[in-house]
């Protein structure tokens, strides 16, 4: 088996392995770089020279996308759509009910559907999902089998949030005989990420003293499809007796999951408040059904002076602005609950002016999407593999501090497993 990492070898995101084995190959992920152009139309050019993807190519048999994060799959809407593309089916349901609402969003056409540890048979490659903790839904690392070889690639994963048990399982009764084990690395090199991360039920004590201590409206800005972090909002705000409020963005996504434990819109304890300037998108795209389908749990402008001091709001900058937002912001909280990087972005500044404007202070209450260095050790250590190559870091030279078998790459060039 031979591999080629186009991208990842000294970078975060646009993640893109190809995988030869027989004359036959397959990739995984098809990422969009994190410095990729705001420009759309200039995305078209960054798509890996894999042979197969722009043009036809017997040996290419399919594209695995290991989780719905654009960093892994963003670019996969330029592959030719005769390729095979597989993805959780609970993430390509989040990715289609999505895709109208959100910048770069698609979803394939007539996908293949993984499942945790159930393999799939692509040529000579046999490849099994394992269902991973992470901060995107449904997603999974893979274990490619061909030519008497076993590689492991972790995707993106960690050890702290709601699914920790899937993480625990894996430490516990691990692959065997790994040859090779791709493994991210973001967290390497990071301020007090070698010890470990905040987890989700401690972010739910957090928020839950932030609404407490909070007098009105109290506003959170985290990203919608982080529905690990959804529910750790929801929590906090039952446990302190106040309504989940969120818009129909996120009303789509939480749908989309089809799964009945994570909050919906149609609960009691969930309303949905539509933001002026999404409901002028929503009208201007003609997307009405989904307006009608969340009617029963619609929550009004006129509604919001009444309700606001018992209520939380998840925030998005379309929010900024809007008439019934702006009437209720006296005694007003807000948790930031992101990246801290984010925060730098010209978007992020414009939400601090509006905060200050308002006279509102902000908090973070955060933890990583990402494996903690101790956690990264601890999967290394269970697969025991003959080599580690390091992706998905901006710090995959120092690697080798903190695992054994470290063998660097580099981008575009193909070596043997």
């Amino acid at each position: 088996m031979k591999i080629r990492i186009h991208r990842g070898t000294k970078e975060i995101g646009g993640t893109c392995i190809e995988m030869e084995a027989r004359g036959k190959r397959i990739a995984l992920d098809v990422g969009l770089p994190l410095d990729a152009p705001d420009d759309s139309d200039a995305h078209e050019n960054l798509l890996p020279p894999v042979p197969g993807f722009r043009e036809p190519d017997e040996s290419l048999l399919g594209v695995l996308i290991s989780h719905p994060h654009l960093d892994h799959y963003g670019l996969a809407k330029y592959v030719r759509p005769e390729v095979p593309v597989y993805i959780g089916e609970g993430a390509h349901g989040v990715m289609k009910a999505t895709s109208p609402y959100v910048p770069n969003g698609s979803a394939f056409a007539a996908p293949h559907f993984i499942a945790d540890r159930k393999p799939v048979e692509i040529g000579p490659f046999r490849v099994t999902p394992f269902l991973v903790d992470h901060s995107a839904f449904d997603a999974y690392s893979l274990l490619v089998e061909a030519n008497g070889k076993r590689v492991f690639y972790s995707g993106d994963f960690r050890a702290h949030g709601r699914k920790s048990r899937l993480f625990e399982a894996m430490v516990a009764r691990p692959p065997k005989d790994i040859d090779v084990l791709l493994m991210e690395g973001t967290t390497i090199g990071r301020t007090g990420t070698d010890e470990g991360f905040a987890t989700e039920d401690e972010l739910e004590q957090e928020f839950a003293q932030a609404f407490k201590a909070t007098k009105g409206l109290h506003l959170v800005w985290t990203s919608s499809q982080n529905i690990d972090r959804v529910v750790t909002i929801f929590r906090a705000a039952k446990r302190t007796g106040r309504v989940l409020l969120i818009d129909l963005y996120t009303a789509v996504v939480l749908e989309a999951t089809g799964r009945s434990n994570i909050p919906q819109a149609s609960w009691d304890e969930v309303g949905v408040y539509i933001p002026h300037r999404q409901r002028v998108f929503v009208r201007d795209k003609g997307m009405f059904e989904d307006l009608e389908r969340y009617k029963p749990n619609r929550v009004f402008p006129e509604d919001l002076p009444e309700l606001a001091s018992r209520a939380v709001m998840l925030f998005r900058p379309l929010t900024m602005g809007d008439h019934g937002v702006e009437a209720v912001l006296d005694g007003a909280g807000f948790s930031y609950s992101m990246w801290e990087g984010y925060l730098k972005e010209k978007g992020s500044l414009r939400v601090q002016r509006w905060l200050d404007g308002h006279g509102i202070k902000h908090r973070t209450i955060h933890t990583s999407g990402h494996a903690s260095v101790a956690d990264l050790k601890r999967l290394a250590a269970a697969l025991s593999p003959r080599t580690l190559v390091p992706i998905h870091s901006f710090e995959t030279g120092r690697f080798g501090e903190f695992f054994d078998n470290v063998v660097q790459k580099d981008d575009g060039s193909w070596w043997e497993v």
